[in-house]
């Protein structure tokens, strides 16, 4: 599901709320997590998951065209840990 798709199941359920409204709630939602998980932040969710950040240690790579080995810098990535009532309505 896109952000647009997002925008416009909750716009169908809610009708009333001006689409406008729906639209800045839509972003900021998702502007404050950002601004959360770069300041190290653990973003939680309940009954849905909670969003990290996991480190990646530095470690030689290949590019998978030409073979060459390339030194990839450590990095931290996002990671997505659903909670157990996401993974019991989806294991249905």
């Amino acid at each position: 599901m896109t952000t647009s798709e997002l925008f416009k199941r909750i716009f169908k359920s809610m009708n009333y709320i001006p689409k406008k409204i729906i639209d800045i709630a839509v972003k900021e939602i998702l502007k404050h997590m950002v601004f959360s998980l770069t300041h190290g932040n653990r973003v939680e969710i309940r009954g849905f998951g909670s969003f990290s950040l996991h480190y990646r240690n530095a470690r030689k790579g290949r590019n998978p065209k030409t073979g060459d080995i390339i030194y990839l810098e450590h990095k931290y990535i996002p990671y997505f840990k659903a909670g157990k009532q996401l993974r019991n309505r989806v294991n249905i």
